[in-house]
């Protein structure tokens, strides 16, 4: 490999490599945000943040990965312009279209790398995620009581808070309990509360040592009662198996879903997926040969405009490939047409840019003297 090669190589593979990490820095920042704002509603466990957390972050690396590359490019393009290197290279022989094999070298194994996480990485990572949802929706409402935090159940006709216990044998500290029957409206407290199960599997919070209010609505009616213990029954959702119930719901979704079930299903939304699948790796190759003439700047006018222009022109990509993803879903396009479509275009487009920077404009003959 030539030293032009080899230096585009390693130019490209480090400023990839940084980009990457900043990119996903963002992504789990603002994904954690999220997910520990779940677990404090109660709509997730906190047990389960990070395994959503990581399982998410696989299903992101694909767009994180082509934008990474096209980033990459980019940037090595236009520093080797403001840097004058590119007159060196010129003086030396070489083209603006000696950029594509070194490019290539980079991006044909990344888009290998996309292909892998969008026909096979990204289903298994999005039927993780269902099932762990799943599992937390279906796990019984005793399991879903932790101290400090609000609990509701299944249907949401009682709500559970919970204080860390002050006995160390107590499974939780003084509880707080709101349930609504058609005929009463009750709220219970209790210093103490632990988890029970019967032999026949019945499962209840057992609450000790408190008070029951009772008001029925509409009515001055009223009853107070105190109590040594109460027993609160709390139920799974139905099914004798909720993991293989979990597992099937995460399969109906058509993220979950593998290509050759999608293929199988021959629906206008499972081709949309299949489209989405496929389009990625393109995407990257495509971005990555098109940073190569939006790269290409003059140093002597500013660069924030050409760059603005670039990141405007990726992004109108990637939006035209959702938008052609809906429209197969709504089957307003045929899979044939959107599939290539889009990347044909802007396969044109670069070889359009790319031709305008490699004509040489012949000089302009001087005028005749007067």
């Amino acid at each position: 490999m030539s030293l032009f090669k080899r230096s585009v190589v390693s130019e490209i593979t480090s400023h990839a490599g940084v980009v990457f990490s900043t990119l996903v820095v963002v992504w789990l920042s603002v994904l954690l945000v999220r997910l520990l704002g779940e677990a404090a509603g109660g709509s997730i466990g906190a047990d389960v943040v990070l395994g959503l957390a990581a399982f998410s972050t696989i299903t992101a690396l694909p767009t994180i990965l082509a934008v990474s590359l096209f980033i990459a490019v980019l940037t090595t393009v236009t520093r080797n312009y403001r840097e004058s290197e590119m007159v060196v290279w010129f003086a030396s022989g070489l083209s603006l279209a000696d950029w594509l094999r070194p490019v290539l070298r980079v991006a044909i194994p990344v888009a290998a790398v996309v292909a892998g996480l969008t026909l096979v990485a990204s289903p298994w990572a999005y039927r993780q995620i269902g099932e762990y949802r799943e599992r937390f929706e279906q796990r019984s409402d005793l399991s879903k009581v932790a101290a400090g935090q609000f609990a509701e159940s299944g249907r949401g006709d009682r709500v559970f808070f919970a204080e860390d216990p002050v006995d160390p044998s107590d499974e939780l500290g003084a509880v707080f309990a709101r349930a609504i029957d058609p005929e009463w409206f009750s709220v219970l407290t209790a210093k103490s509360a632990r988890g029970e199960t019967l032999p026949n599997g019945d499962r209840f919070l057992v609450l000790s040592g408190g008070h029951r209010y009772d008001l029925k609505p509409g009515t001055p009616e009223v009853r107070l009662t105190n109590f040594q213990e109460y027993g609160i029954r709390l139920e799974s959702k139905a099914g004798d198996d909720p993991i293989a119930e979990a597992r099937a719901a995460a399969e109906r979704s058509s993220k979950a879903r593998s290509t050759a079930q999608l293929m199988q299903d021959n629906t206008d939304s499972a081709w949309s997926q299949v489209m989405w699948r496929v389009s990625m790796p393109l995407a990257a190759l495509n971005l990555a040969l098109l940073a190569i003439p939006l790269g290409a700047v003059n140093p002597r006018l500013g660069r924030s405009g050409d760059l603005l222009i670039a990141g405007l022109v990726g992004l109108l990509y990637m939006n035209l490939i959702n938008l052609s993803r809906a429209w197969i879903s709504s089957g307003k396009l045929p899979f044939g047409v959107g599939v290539w479509i889009i990347h044909a275009i802007v396969l044109a487009f670069t070889v359009f840019l790319l031709y305008k920077r490699l004509r040489v404009k012949a000089p302009k003959p001087p005028k005749a003297a007067a």
